[in-house]
Formats: structure tokens, C-alpha cells, sequence
């Protein structure tokens, strides 16, 4: 999605006027005169802070293969019809977003693709207001955001939260708009057909991160979503939210099922469409994994639970078809946990979140530590990363390295806690050593402040390895949701 306008951009030498504030940009961004720049002889050129993925030697040749040769094509019909193919997929994007686009930066240089074809039309038009979906003020100046917010997400995670503390009917009303919010961003409708053409999975009854202008289906938005209206359900008599129809949540059924991958494990946006070896050709420095949406734990337990969650409600309603999807994932599951107990988690930091996880799908199988080697792996690895205090603190080193690493100091950080708990708790762990969560709920009160809140800390989300995000609600939403179940399963 981003190389598609950038291709665009570069395929017709798009370039713009100089203005006063073009020439200043040049002369911050470049540590020379940017007409002194040897363009070819920069090509390779990445600050080693910088340089998570190198450049296979096979890729730099083909590289600048493909460089020389497209030079011969300026002007053919073979370029103007690529570019015109570009176009309509950017069309696509922008049209079946309404002008959000997946992210940021495909979003602006979809943006200047409009512009470049066609400055007065009513897709750059379009394109324009929709910035500020991005835009942030923080304390230090304007940013951009990395997606157009995560809103379904946090929203789903705190209905959960709520749901766990046992406290619903003293949150009627936020739970009632948090219920409207999920109902409302539910996708109804599919993307444009042809689907397969754009490369697009299946719509229709999903959830996706943020909103349902953005629109992309995700797997474990999808099932977080899901679970969100299960446990709303759960509480109708206390909340008073009507539960979305049988036929909206078949609809959501279908795309979580479609998502299983033959060998049991859930990717996120898609399927995985082919193999591992293509990384070989990873345009991308920064980032490692981008070229397949390979399976990850965090997506295959979270549609383990929201099935579970589900079959829960509605007992009998495509129960040959979950239970067997649940077989495979959990199958698939176990198969990928890491000798030390863990699993490496790919959306956040990093072997806690992922544990957690994995705990939680073993224990939607009836899988806890009392019956099974996998759990107790699991929660020995966690037990053995508790810090003096009673929490967890983890780096986000351990997303780049793969290796566990504890934060600076051996500082417990209040989200990597209640992750922690969290899975423990899922694990039934308490009933072995009830001493490792009462020192993890203390370590949790007492970093809590007057006002109710815990405190921003160390980064906690992440993605392809090496991009760090910051979840500003994961330290209200998961501190939250480990003292609940904490309060429901051990002080109960």
C-alpha cells in the first residue's frame, strides 16, 4: 500500500514548484547541497541506527538491475499502462476508505498521486479534510499518528476490563456508548468487488481497528470486537444494551473463519499468500517481516477466544465448524511456543503480551497449569521474569533482539504486570502459588495514583520488529482488567 504511490511517484518523476519552504526542508533534511546529491551513490546509503534489515546481496543487485533497465522505458506504453493500473488500485484504497487509506503514509502519497493526476480533482479534494485524522497536537508539537487512531481496539479491551472488575452496573452508561460505538463500527457492507483484483480479504461483519470509514477487516480486531459484544450480552440485564443480531454475528463468524490458514494459525489482514524466502527481497531497512502476513499467536488466540466466547452464548449455533477451527488454531498454538515457555509476541512488548496470549487460548481449551505441560511452561517462564517488587518490566529490545529483556534498572512497568497476571490468572496459577499474584496486585496499587490512573511508562506496542507505538489507554485499560480478575478469581 505504500510502494504503490511511491512507485507512482517515482515512475512519472513527479516534482513540484521550489517555494521558500521546500528549499529550507532540503537544507534540514541534507548534511550537503541537495544539487551536490549523488543520487545512484546514496541509494544503499542507511544510518546503521537505522539499518534493522540489511540488504541481502542479492537484492542490491537486483536493485540496481531494475533501476538501470526502467531508465529504457520513460515514455513507452508498457509505463503509461503500469501507471494507469497504479492509479486505479490507489483509487481503490482511497474510495473503500473513504480517503482515510490503511495508514498514514500510504495516505499522504496516495494524496500526491491525486494531486500529480490531477490537481483540481474530487479525489485530491476529498483527500484533504481527512489529514486530520492523523494529525495530533501532543505536548511537544504536531504529530502523526500511526493509524487513524485505535479506537475499536481500546474500546474492546475496556468493555472486557469493565466486564472482568464485576462492577458493570456501576458503569451503565459507558458501557451503554462504549456498546453503541462497537455496534456502530461493525462493517456491514463488503468492499467493492472484485475483490481478489485488489487484493482485498472479505468484509462484511468484521471489525477493524479504529473506525468503519477506515474499514480494513483485522483478525484479532475482529475476534476482540467480537468478545467485546459477547460480554456486553453477558450484562444485557444490568446495561440494557440490545446484542447485535444473530446475522451480524454469523457475518463475523464467516470472516474469522476465513482467516485460518492451513496449518491452523490466523495472519492478520489476510492470508498468508506465500513464503517466508520472499524477505529476501524486503524493500524495507527498518522494518523485518513486511513482504508476508505471516500467523501470529496474539491473531490466533484471539479468534480461539472470540469463537469460545461466542459458542458460549449461542451453544450449538456452527458448532462442528468451531470446534474444529479451534483444534487446528490451538494445535498450531502449541507448535510455535519457544523452549523457555513463551511465545514472542509481534504487536506489543513483547514475550509477556504474547504469553498472555497463548495462556488465554490454552485455557479457552480447558488447558490450564493443573492439566497441562504447555501452561505450566508458560507460567514458569513468567514467574521467572517477576521482578523484587512483584510486577514486570519489559524492553522493547526484546521486540529487536528476540531475546527476553527486562527494563533498565529491572523497573516493573504496570501494562507488562498486568499482562503478566493477566496470563497467570487465565492459567489458574493462584491455585499453585497464590504469593506471585498478591505481590503482582500490590505492585499494581501501589503505583497507582490518587486520581485512579497509573502512570504513562516505557513504550508497549510495536510492530514489524522494530517500529515502536505508543497505546496511551493500555495503562488505564489492562491494570484495570488484571485487578478485576484478580479480584473475581483470588479474593472471591
Amino acid at each position: 500500500m505504500v510502494y504503490l504511490p511511491m512507485s507512482y511517484i517515482y515512475g512519472i518523476r513527479g516534482t513540484c514548484k521550489p517555494t521558500e519552504l521546500t528549499e529550507r526542508i532540503k537544507a534540514e533534511l541534507y548534511p550537503c547541497p541537495y544539487e551536490s546529491i549523488d543520487w545512484d551513490a546514496a541509494r544503499n546509503l542507511v544510518a546503521k541506527e537505522d539499518l534493522y534489515y540489511p540488504h541481502p546481496a542479492i537484492q542490491d543487485l537486483l536493485w540496481w538491475t531494475l533501476s538501470k533497465a526502467e531508465r529504457f522505458l520513460m515514455g513507452s506504453w508498457l509505463r503509461k499502462k503500469a501507471l494507469a493500473e497504479v492509479m486505479v488500485h490507489i483509487h481503490y484504497e482511497d474510495e473503500n476508505t473513504r480517503y482515510v487509506d490503511i495508514g498514514p503514509v500510504n495516505k499522504v502519497l496516495n494524496m500526491m498521486c491525486c494531486w500529480f493526476e490531477d490537481p483540481e480533482s474530487d479525489a485530491f479534494k476529498r483527500h484533504l479534510p481527512r489529514l486530520y485524522d492523523y494529525l495530533w497536537v501532543a505536548e511537544d508539537g504536531m504529530k502523526m499518528q500511526g493509524y487513524n487512531g485505535s479506537q475499536l481496539w481500546d474500546t474492546s479491551f475496556a468493555v472486557q476490563a469493565i466486564s472482568a472488575t464485576g462492577l458493570a452496573g456501576e458503569f451503565v452508561e459507558c458501557l451503554r456508548k462504549a456498546g453503541s460505538y462497537v455496534e456502530n463500527t461493525q462493517v456491514i457492507e463488503e468492499a467493492q468487488a472484485p475483490l481478489n483484483k485488489y487484493y482485498r480479504h472479505i468484509s462484511k461483519g468484521a471489525w477493524p481497528f479504529s473506525t468503519r470509514d477506515h474499514g480494513w477487516p483485522i483478525s484479532d480486531c475482529t475476534s476482540e470486537g467480537l468478545k467485546a459484544a459477547m460480554a456486553l450480552k453477558e450484562l444485557e440485564d444490568v446495561v440494557g444494551w440490545k446484542p447485535l443480531p444473530l446475522e451480524r454475528l454469523d457475518d463475523c463468524l464467516d470472516v474469522i473463519l476465513s482467516y485460518q490458514n492451513g496449518d491452523g494459525g490466523f495472519a492478520t489482514y489476510e492470508n498468508m499468500r506465500s513464503f517466508g524466502f520472499l524477505e529476501m527481497i524486503n524493500p524495507s531497512e527498518t522494518f523485518g517481516d513486511i513482504v508476508v502476513d505471516y500467523n501470529y499467536v496474539e491473531c490466533t488466540s484471539a479468534c480461539v477466544t472470540a469463537m469460545t466466547a461466542f459458542a458460549k452464548n449461542y451453544p450449538g449455533h456452527r458448532a462442528g465448524e468451531i470446534e474444529r477451527a479451534i483444534a487446528k488454531a490451538m494445535k498450531y498454538v502449541k507448535s510455535i511456543q519457544k523452549s523457555d515457555g513463551s511465545w514472542y509476541g509481534n504487536w506489543a512488548v513483547c514475550f509477556t503480551y504474547a504469553t498472555w496470549f497463548g495462556l488465554k487460548g490454552l485455557s479457552a481449551i480447558g488447558e490450564t497449569y493443573g492439566n497441562s505441560a504447555h501452561a505450566r511452561r508458560a507460567c514458569e517462564f513468567l514467574v521467572s521474569k517477576q521482578e523484587a517488587d512483584g510486577g514486570w518490566g519489559e524492553s522493547y529490545l526484546s521486540c529487536q533482539d528476540k531475546v527476553y529483556s527486562h527494563l533498565p534498572g529491572n523497573e516493573s512497568h504496570v501494562v507488562n504486570t498486568a499482562w503478566a497476571m493477566l496470563g497467570l490468572l487465565a492459567a489458574d496459577y493462584h491455585e499453585v502459588d497464590r504469593s506471585v499474584l498478591d505481590r503482582a496486585a500490590a505492585c499494581l496499587i501501589r503505583a497507582q495514583s490518587d486520581e485512579g490512573d497509573w502512570p504513562q511508562q516505557h513504550i508497549s506496542g510495536v510492530f514489524n520488529r522494530n517500529c515502536m507505538i505508543s497505546y496511551t489507554n493500555y495503562r488505564y485499560i489492562f491494570p484495570t482488567w488484571a485487578l478485576g480478575e484478580y479480584r473475581r478469581k483470588v479474593l472471591s
